[in-house]
């Protein structure tokens, strides 16, 4: 992360600008082909799997590793895009991925997250977020274009150390800060879905229902990430029986 200046100069940049789901980057542009989105896209994708391996690694989610069984889907906003999460202001991009009833994880699905603060002062150090889906009700959430944390779903800062305290909340959301995992407090932020990645993605257009919670569509270079989030949180990257959500 850059230092508390140049954080100070991104975020009064980012005040200047009304808080939009997508930045003017992200539109479709004429001159830009699909593989360039695609590359974006995949990026992201890629960071995120990097990102999943970090925080399983950390010390002190204990309280997460003994209970990974419960995961119902994980919110993933990488270290790639830490410039583009800009602190205290709006903009963060991300990949959601739903452990479905058929017992594997579904592909990515692109959203941004965007809230007027997420707790922390322009200076902190905060490289990536962290969101376990942890309830039915909050998995459900998801099949809908946006979420608001705090109002459709319970939110709570995700417990760490070794004498963590089980969290009851349909989200537990956890930030790294300095090299190391934490809870933190994403009341609410709102998450909404990027139609335009999505299909840009998957080659066609896609719901986030259609997308998290059955067999199609699929990209297999999102394989990789999907595999390492069954390895970590449980689950297969592959079906065991016939969708039946």
């Amino acid at each position: 992360m850059r230092r508390t200046t140049s954080i100070a100069l991104i975020l009064a940049s980012a005040l200047a600008l009304p808080a939009l789901p997508a930045t003017a980057a992200d539109r479709p542009n004429p001159e830009q082909s699909s593989a360039d989105h695609m590359s974006k896209q995949q990026e992201l994708v890629t960071e995120a799997q990097y990102t999943a391996h970090r925080f399983a690694d950390d010390a002190g989610i204990e309280w997460v590793r003994k209970n990974v069984g419960r995961v119902k889907g994980v919110f993933i906003i990488p270290e790639q895009i830490k410039g583009a999460f800009m602190i205290g202001a709006s903009g963060g991009s991300g990949v959601m991925l739903a452990h479905r009833k058929d017992g594997a994880w579904s592909d990515p699905g692109f959203y941004t997250m965007g809230s007027l603060s997420f707790g922390f002062q322009a200076g902190g150090d905060v490289s990536e977020i962290v969101l376990l889906v942890m309830t039915d009700k909050g998995l459900d959430a998801f099949k809908n274009t946006s979420v608001k944390l705090g109002a459709d779903v319970s939110v709570a800062a995700g417990p760490v150390g070794a004498g963590a305290k089980a969290a009851t909340a349909d989200v537990l959301a956890f930030s790294r800060q300095k090299g190391l995992y934490g809870g933190v407090s994403v009341e609410g932020a709102l998450i909404t879905a990027r139609d335009e990645w999505n299909t840009n993605y998957y080659g066609k257009p896609v719901t986030p229902s259609q997308l998290l919670f059955t067999r199609a569509p699929s990209n297999p270079n999102a394989e990789p990430l999907r595999r390492t989030v069954a390895e970590l949180f449980g689950g297969s990257p592959q079906p065991r029986a016939e969708n039946t959500r």
